[in-house]
């Protein structure tokens, strides 16, 4: 039996702290799925599309890691794709509790799926997506926070 992972998230954009968990997360399963969720509630920067490729031109050469988009339930996309485990990154204390209570949730929903929290490196604490938006809103160069195969 393949062990086989969902990192669900948005991705928009894909940063380097995606790319450090996606590349750990790699080395524990046989294949890493990064899972594109669309989020109807939130409004998206980058179309879908894009960054289904920034996410492919990132891992490239890393056969075991594939990127697909989804709607729903990210329980039901894992089982969709025969994944028994969802992996969680984590950056604070206030991301665990909030990570935590999904993964309590999904555990009611879907007993036979586990989630796998990942500490990121310290240097990636303060970099999130919705930061990263908002300096490329206000003109600032966001391209040192971004992972590797995304070209804004």
């Amino acid at each position: 039996m393949s062990r086989i992972a969902i990192f669900p998230g948005s991705f928009d954009p894909i940063t380097i702290g995606h790319e450090f968990i996606i590349r750990r997360s790699a080395t524990l399963f046989d294949k890493l799925i990064v899972g594109i969720g669309k989020n109807s509630s939130k409004q998206s920067m980058f179309d879908i599309d894009k960054r289904l490729q920034w996410i492919k031109d990132s891992f490239i050469n890393e056969p075991n890691i594939t990127a697909i988009a989804y709607d729903g339930l990210t329980v039901n996309f894992c089982r969709a794709q025969n994944a028994n485990y969802i992996v969680r990154g984590l950056r604070s204390f206030t991301d665990f509790e909030y990570e935590s209570a999904i993964a309590q949730m999904n555990r009611k929903i879907a007993p036979e799926i586990e989630t796998v929290f990942m500490l990121t490196a310290p240097e990636y604490d303060a970099i999130a997506s919705n930061i990263v938006r908002d300096i490329l809103r206000n003109g600032g160069d966001v391209q040192q926070f971004l992972a590797s195969g995304v070209r804004i």
